[in-house]
């Protein structure tokens, strides 16, 4: 979909405008069904890369230490525990530039997906920069999708981050398409960028091809000792009509309701359900930001009556929501 049509649905009456993202949304997945996704920090701090919202750039004084990638005994406790509270999405996300074929850090990273998959849940990694050797490799140890996080509008870009480009976000996209794996890739808004920037990194993400499978919208969580430390926190509605767009312009996508939900209302995450999010992180942080926990969730969900998915499922309708749960 491209800016003007994008541009031309977010300007809408909001009512309008989340009452045909609603429709769509209906049209392709069960509307009460919310999947539950866990994310565990395996390698933290002491990140090479610039990253302007980032507590864990090695050029910023934030207080997270740097920390060794984790024993896979730890990972896999930390699996469990995750799937015994509801989650069918595993994501392990390591704070460094990338990896590389060879490694004893990317082979334990294959090793710890293997052990893993074998627990019945999608498994996701973020590791930054891969290259096809690297994402073949995942693909073929597991990994159900990676996440890429695009971040923003390519114009915007380099006003958060110095040290890589947008162009090697795209490249490692690449890589992970030509591979199989499912690609997870949104991006954060309350960085300074505008609503056009907003529209953009949209626009970029509905023209991949394949489309991205998840589509993750972050809410900055400024931290302190980073360049975005005083950012004030996103407009509700805002963040409604970016999720009702999202839907609109990916109605497939899982949109996932990520990082910042403390500073949303619970019936502000109504809204953004209502909107067309289907997808939440649970667990009491997302990486070095602070969540929900997983109980004030649960009584979220139930209050609304919407339903979470309680194990992976195989088929690509049963995926979306399509089959009722057991």
């Amino acid at each position: 979909m491209e800016l003007p049509a994008l541009s031309a649905l977010y300007h809408q009456p909001l009512f309008e405008l989340i009452s045909q993202s609603r429709q769509v949304h209906l049209e392709h997945w069960r509307g009460e069904h919310v999947q539950r996704c866990s994310l565990l920090s395996i390698k933290t701090g002491g990140c090479s890369e610039d990253c302007s919202y980032c507590a864990q750039s090695a050029h910023y004084s934030t207080g997270v230490e740097r920390e060794d990638l984790l024993p896979i005994d730890d990972i896999l406790s930390a699996a469990h525990r995750a799937r015994a509270q509801g989650a069918t999405r595993f994501c392990m996300g390591a704070a460094w530039r990338g990896v590389r074929d060879g490694t004893p850090k990317f082979e334990q990273v294959l090793e710890t997906v293997r052990e893993v998959g074998q627990l019945g849940m999608e498994v996701c990694v973020t590791l930054g920069q891969i290259g096809a050797v690297e994402a073949r490799k995942l693909r073929a140890a597991g990994v159900t999708a990676y996440n890429h996080n695009i971040d923003t509008s390519p114009e915007f870009y380099p006003e958060i981050v110095s040290t890589h480009t947008f162009a090697d976000r795209l490249n490692t996209i690449a890589a992970v398409q030509e591979s199989g794996m499912s690609v997870c890739c949104g991006g954060i808004i309350g960085m300074g960028e505008s609503e056009d920037d907003r529209l953009r990194m949209l626009e970029v993400l509905s023209n991949f091809d394949p489309p991205p499978e998840s589509v993750p919208i972050n809410c900055l969580m400024a931290m302190p000792g980073t360049p975005l430390a005083e950012q004030p926190p996103v407009d509700i509605f805002e963040l409604v009509r970016l999720i009702a767009v999202t839907r609109l312009a990916l109605p497939i996508a899982r949109v996932r309701l990520a990082a910042g939900r403390t500073r949303i209302t619970r019936e502000g995450q109504a809204l953004c359900f209502f909107a067309g999010a289907n997808s939440i992180f649970f667990g009491d942080k997302l990486l070095t930001a602070e969540n929900p926990s997983a109980d004030r969730d649960v009584q979220l969900l139930r209050e609304l009556g919407l339903d979470t998915e309680m194990f992976a499922r195989g088929s690509p309708s049963e995926s979306r929501g399509l089959t009722a749960a057991p």
